[in-house]
């Protein structure tokens, strides 16, 4: 079950959305990743010989806005957001390159999940009518985490958000060796890529 994490500790999302619902924070809207819509993560990694992608579509988390809805003046510390990505479920089209991916590299039986989380510190309404959200936090791989500022086009779809972006991230930044074998040229600069939508959570109310 995902967890809410708190400067007190880790909480279960339903005494999260209790103590919401009992007015903690009354105005605050909350969005959870839609699992019933299209879900993608890819990395692409570009190595001097060789160029391939990683994909899932295990992405899962939450957003926790300061209002009913996103808007130009959404930021600040009310804000907040968790994203968490299985990297067990990466595939890359090779049986081979996965084991050694997951299993040598990234080690996903003690680091299963990429994770971001941090608040919201811009939003800028667009004249297309989506917006660009730039959110403050934390990415976590590997067990390693690195502060980071990420930017997305958020696009409003239905009672919820189409979220799209795209970002670089060094292997090194996060004590991830970097593969010399045969068959696993890995850059060190991996460009990471993610499609998904997040929707109303019932027990918080809908988006206007």
């Amino acid at each position: 079950m995902l967890a809410r994490h708190t400067r007190g500790g880790v909480v279960g999302l339903g005494m999260v959305l209790a103590m919401l619902a009992g007015g903690a924070r009354g105005s605050a809207q909350e969005y959870v990743v839609d699992r019933d819509a299209d879900r993608l993560v890819r990395f692409v990694s570009r190595a001097a010989i060789e160029e391939f992608d990683g994909v899932t579509d295990r992405i899962d988390g939450y957003v926790l806005l300061d209002g009913a809805a996103l808007s130009a003046d959404t930021r600040g510390d009310e804000t907040e957001l968790y994203f968490e990505v299985d990297l067990g479920s990466l595939e890359t089209g090779i049986g081979l390159r996965n084991r050694h991916m997951r299993d040598n590299y990234l080690e996903v039986g003690e680091h299963p999940y990429a994770t971001f989380k941090g608040h919201i510190i811009r939003t800028e309404a667009t004249s297309s009518g989506d917006f660009r959200v730039t959110a403050s936090g934390g990415l976590a791989i590997h067990g390693v985490e690195q502060p980071r500022d990420l930017t997305c086009r958020v696009t409003p779809v239905g009672l919820g958000y189409r979220v799209v972006c795209g970002f670089e991230v060094l292997l090194t930044d996060h004590e991830i060796e970097i593969p010399k074998v045969m068959f696993l040229k890995l850059a060190n600069e991996i460009r990471l890529e993610l499609d998904f939508t997040v929707t109303a959570d019932a027990g918080t109310g809908e988006r206007p």
